[in-house]
């Protein structure tokens, strides 16, 4: 690849609507022009994982992310190469985890919670997007997806986010809000928000 990959780095809490939206955004824009390489394919395995006072793992901590690989992996494809990764199901024992072949493109896209709070990915990122919402839509979708997509029960779901997702949300994600580049607000639908963010990225790389 000729020219330097544009960067754009994407977080906002768990279940601020990221999936859906960078699914739009892929929908949006030229086929191969945009590559994605979420954080969500780079947790430790569960026995690495730090647990709680009561002993419950922590998923939603930095430590909980291969940071070292993620971040690799973002240089590689800035590149020019190709890289294969497991997916993972979250711990979904029914699910069968596929193979992920990402491949180079004249944009990269960071994906994931933690994206802004690694330094060394901050630091390389050309553009900054944080998708918002408030708390009780984020909870109410969380539920439901929890629920629907990865069988956790409700008490599971509501004892993570009021022990696991909320602290860490507040220490390691709100602190770099304000810090964004553009802000998508995703209380109903973040349509402007994408259009923004499409149209800029038309502009600078995609033509």
């Amino acid at each position: 690849m000729s020219v330097k990959p544009y960067i754009v780095g994407i977080s906002g809490g768990s279940a601020s609507g990221k999936t859906s939206f960078l699914r739009n955004l892929v929908e949006q824009l030229p086929s191969g022009q945009l590559c994605i390489v979420s954080q969500d394919n780079y947790y430790r395995p569960k026995e690495l994982q730090l647990k709680d006072e009561n002993g419950q793992i922590n998923f939603d901590l930095p430590t909980s992310i291969d940071r070292i690989a993620f971040f690799n992996d973002m240089q590689r494809l800035a590149q020019g190469e190709t890289i294969t990764l497991m997916e993972y199901t979250f711990n979904n024992t029914g699910r069968a985890a596929n193979e992920i072949v990402v491949k180079p493109a004249p944009v990269i896209v960071m994906e994931g919670l933690f994206v802004f709070h690694y330094e060394e990915i901050r630091e390389a990122l050309d553009l900054k997007v944080y998708i918002d919402a408030r708390e009780e839509v984020k909870l109410e979708r969380r539920l439901k997806r929890d629920r629907d997509e990865r069988g956790y029960d409700h008490e599971t779901v509501i004892y993570q986010w009021n022990n696991h997702v909320m602290p860490s949300y507040q220490k390691y994600l709100r602190p770099y809000r304000d810090e964004a580049d553009i802000i998508v607000t995703n209380n109903l639908n973040y349509d402007k928000g994408l259009q923004v963010l499409c149209n800029h990225l038309r502009a600078v790389r995609l033509g």
